[in-house]
């Protein structure tokens, strides 16, 4: 993926568990289709105690948000199933799956460089984090709408 200028990585726009996600911009910020007009200039980057993971570019399309959000919602009014971040670039995918005593295991993949690194960050948090992820993808949302396809395509 391509450099991004400098900015500011205070706050992260999205954290799941060790999974940090800022978004900068609309890659095209013109673009009004379904398509171009949602993909996403992000910056992610994944911590442990022996290392960090970071990509950067427009490998998030609002799309894929979407269905996080639901998926986290159903995953925290049921606690079953899964929700994922699903993305369509190969750089970045999140996964939770409940598990017995209200516990999320998270299974992170990330790599700058899919065809010469894999990175794999598997933990467990508890469901009471689900809201604030929750929270953090409608903030986006609101700050970047999803520019949705025209009827009939």
């Amino acid at each position: 993926m391509s450099e991004q200028p400098h900015v500011n990585l205070d706050e992260p726009s999205l954290q799941i568990g060790r999974l940090k996600l800022w978004v900068h911009a609309r890659q095209f910020p013109l673009a009004q289709d379904y398509w171009d007009g949602n993909w996403l200039q992000v910056t992610a980057r994944c911590d442990s105690a022996s290392s960090t993971i970071s990509t950067v570019g427009p490998i998030v399309h609002l799309g894929e948000l979407v269905q996080l959000l639901e998926e986290c919602e159903r995953l925290y009014e049921s606690l079953s199933g899964i929700a994922k971040l699903d993305c369509m670039e190969p750089n970045l995918g999140v996964t939770l799956t409940a598990k017995t005593s209200g516990h999320v295991d998270v299974r992170i993949h990330i790599t700058p460089n899919h065809m010469s690194e894999k990175h794999e960050f598997n933990e467990s948090f508890d469901q009471t984090f689900l809201p604030a992820i929750i929270s953090q993808c409608r903030e986006i949302l609101i700050e970047h709408p999803l520019r949705k396809p025209e009827s009939g395509n």
